[in-house]
């Protein structure tokens, strides 16, 4: 739950229009929750068949437009495309007069801050970044995940107070990131997340080949342990063989890779040494079993070069 006190409906500030470009799985999801918050989400662009699909589910009723079209009816314009496509499209809408003066113009982009908005701010726009830090599946659930999911919340300091606002009426929880540091803030969840994904589904491969007929099921209690621990008490939540300096254990768990999922030993060493120099710089992992644990690691990337 939010810790950000809710704004009293009779308190709110005028309602705004809302345009999405860009239906992939986070705008119309914003905007529906958006909607909840008692704007009205006016017009929408979308190119593929899945994002007009989504668009049509999260937002019925809401035309479908061209991104000028979109500019052209709405207040409040959330730029939802994938972060590559951010910059032209911007420079775009700004060069064809599209962009408005004082309509506020919202990206999500997790790398990018406000500055990636200036050729719209230089045409009279008021420029928002807000990153939900949060993953999409492109279906009416994903409203309700934005309930206490923090924003990383980027913006002139003249603009910072509606920024957040429009977090908290999203049901979120506003997080300042300075421009400077959008990059970094990007990367950091990248690594948790995205590659959090990779690690859960080669793990449920392998067990399928160990002969485990229902691995999320075995998964699911284990993980969700885990990532309570590590939350809770981050590197001191450090389990398992690589923490506990048990090379023996280490060594078969390469060969037995190498033999039935090669593609796999690359990240299974690398995320091995991060976990040990881990365990290492905080006293969990002793020096004296480190050696031979290292030695498995480097022997194995050796393998991996041969």
């Amino acid at each position: 739950m939010s810790t950000f006190p809710q704004p009293d409906p009779k308190d709110r500030p005028a309602r705004l229009t809302v345009g999405v470009v860009g239906a992939g799985r986070v705008g119309p999801a914003l905007a529906a929750a958006l909607q909840l918050a008692g704007h009205r989400p006016v017009a929408v662009s979308g190119v593929s068949d899945a994002s007009k699909r989504r668009a049509a589910q999260l937002l019925p009723d809401v035309p479908l437009m061209s991104p000028a079209q979109v500019l052209e009816r709405a207040e409040l314009v959330l730029l939802t495309v994938p972060d590559d496509a951010l910059p032209g499209l911007v420079e775009g809408l700004a060069e064809t007069g599209a962009v408005r003066p004082g309509q506020l113009l919202v990206h999500t982009s997790g790398r990018y801050g406000a500055r990636v908005l200036d050729p719209a701010l230089r045409a009279g726009a008021l420029p928002l970044a807000l990153h939900p830090a949060m993953t999409f599946s492109g279906t009416p659930v994903d409203v309700q995940r934005l309930a206490g999911c923090s924003f990383g919340v980027t913006a002139p300091e003249e603009l910072r107070l509606a920024a957040e606002a429009l977090v908290i009426e999203m049901g979120g929880e506003p997080e300042w990131i300075a421009e400077e540091s959008r990059p970094l803030y990007h990367a950091a969840l990248a690594l948790g997340a995205n590659h959090l994904v990779t690690l859960v589904a080669e793990s449920m491969e392998l067990l399928r080949a160990a002969g485990v007929e229902a691995p999320d099921r075995m998964l699911g209690p284990l993980l969700g342990a885990a990532l309570d621990n590590a939350l809770r008490s981050g590197d001191a939540a450090l389990t398992g063989p690589v923490a506990r300096g048990d090379a023996g254990t280490v060594a078969a768990h390469v060969a037995e890779l190498r033999k039935h999922a090669p593609q796999t030993v690359a990240g299974y060493l690398a995320m091995a040494r991060a976990t040990a120099d881990r365990a290492l710089a905080h006293g969990l992992l002793k020096p004296e079993l480190a050696e031979d644990l290292l030695g498995v690691l480097a022997n194995g990337t050796e393998g991996d070069a041969g």
